[in-house]
């Protein structure tokens, strides 16, 4: 099994930063895919980004291109997602997921494990 723990959620005024990690441990074995999803109240969980095994490819939601950016330490069981200008609509639980293969997706349901989230709340 491998467990993941995010971290770094909490409440930041619109225009703000967070930085949310994600540590991976466990039986970690091969190359993976770590992602990013969220999920809003009252809403379906949605896919904000994801990177490869190497860190040289990397996929972002539209709608959050351009303010987030994920990034992982070549072989690094941790992936942090640095979230700028931040709106009050990427409110949500942030969950770090992790696909036992080397491809990318914004697809919730090819991540084969999860973790428990964190709380973001973007103030307006």
């Amino acid at each position: 099994q491998v467990q993941l723990v995010e971290s770094g959620g909490g409440l930041v005024q619109a225009g703000g930063s967070l930085r949310l990690s994600c540590a991976a441990s466990g039986r970690i074995f091969g190359t993976y895919v770590m992602g990013w999803f969220r999920q809003a109240p009252g809403k379906d969980r949605e896919f904000v980004a994801a990177i490869s095994w190497s860190g040289s490819r990397k996929e972002y939601a539209d709608s959050v291109k351009g303010r987030f950016t994920i990034s992982r330490v070549y072989g690094d069981n941790t992936v942090d997602l640095q979230m700028s200008s931040l709106k009050p609509e990427d409110t949500a639980v942030y969950y770090c997921a992790a696909r036992r293969m080397d491809r990318l997706s914004g697809s919730s349901s090819v991540y084969d494990y999860w973790g428990r989230g964190t709380p973001v709340t973007v103030s307006s």
